[in-house]
């Protein structure tokens, strides 16, 4: 199983991990059980850094947060954000036109809007969260790579080969104690956790429908523009229930 975690925390992050592990077919399908445990990794990094960083400017702190947190991913779910944007501006009314656009590397105008609308809702978010970053910078990590188990657990992947073809055989009962304790680390929070949890569940019940009119399941660019609407999501709830 801790072969899984390593392939998890090789493709969602850009830590370093021993290459021979994405070799590894049976890894690959555990590493879908341990997505949420990478967003703790992520989360904890960025709790740290915030610790260190309390007696910043708010507006200084936030931008060096949200400067780590693209690097920790390797922008991986920002570019499906702007791919996924695009695609559903350019293609609409027709299901293979929106996956061809998806497969362009080029970001239009779409994409481009969507990227500024939301890193400036996140660093707005960071700002104004208080100093030290409390459980936000830990539970929007979790939860919005707990919600892409959910994603692969419950959705149909749209093409043929891929990503998600590769995670279909995933150990569902470890997937669902995966997202179980993502939400009971929302939980702990009280209600204003319940708050960002009903909130995500929100976006991930517009998502999926979302995806199966347009697309009769979802991709790898789907599921990063998920992960990004999520954790600005859970840093909005947490900042205006505080």
């Amino acid at each position: 199983m801790i072969r899984g975690l390593f392939v998890a925390l090789g493709f969602l992050t850009r830590v370093p991990v021993p290459p021979g592990v994405f070799d590894d077919t049976r890894a690959t399908h555990q590493s879908l059980a341990w997505y949420s445990t990478v967003g703790g990794v992520i989360g904890v990094v960025l709790w740290l850094l915030a610790q260190l960083l309390h007696a910043w400017p708010p507006l200084l702190s936030a931008a060096v947060i949200l400067i780590v947190w693209i690097g920790i991913t390797g922008a991986l779910h920002l570019d499906g954000l702007a791919d996924s944007a695009d695609a559903w501006i350019g293609g609409i009314g027709s299901r293979e036109r929106t996956l061809e656009i998806m497969k362009d590397p080029r970001c239009g105008p779409a994409g481009v809007v969507a990227l500024v609308a939301v890193l400036l809702l996140k660093f707005a978010a960071l700002a104004s969260t208080p100093a030290g970053g409390g459980m936000a910078l830990l539970l929007a990590p979790v939860l919005a790579r707990a919600v892409l188990t959910l994603a692969f657990v419950t959705t149909p992947y749209a093409r043929a080969q891929g990503l998600g073809s590769a995670l279909r055989d995933a150990p569902r009962g470890a997937c669902w104690l995966g997202m179980a304790a993502a939400a009971l680390l929302a939980l702990f929070l009280g209600w204003r956790g319940l708050v960002a949890l009903a909130a995500v569940l929100v976006l991930f019940i517009l998502w999926r429908r979302a995806c199966m009119h347009r697309l009769g399941g979802f991709t790898g660019d789907t599921c990063g523009a998920l992960a990004e609407m999520t954790e600005a999501v859970v840093l909005v709830a947490l900042v205006v229930t505080a």
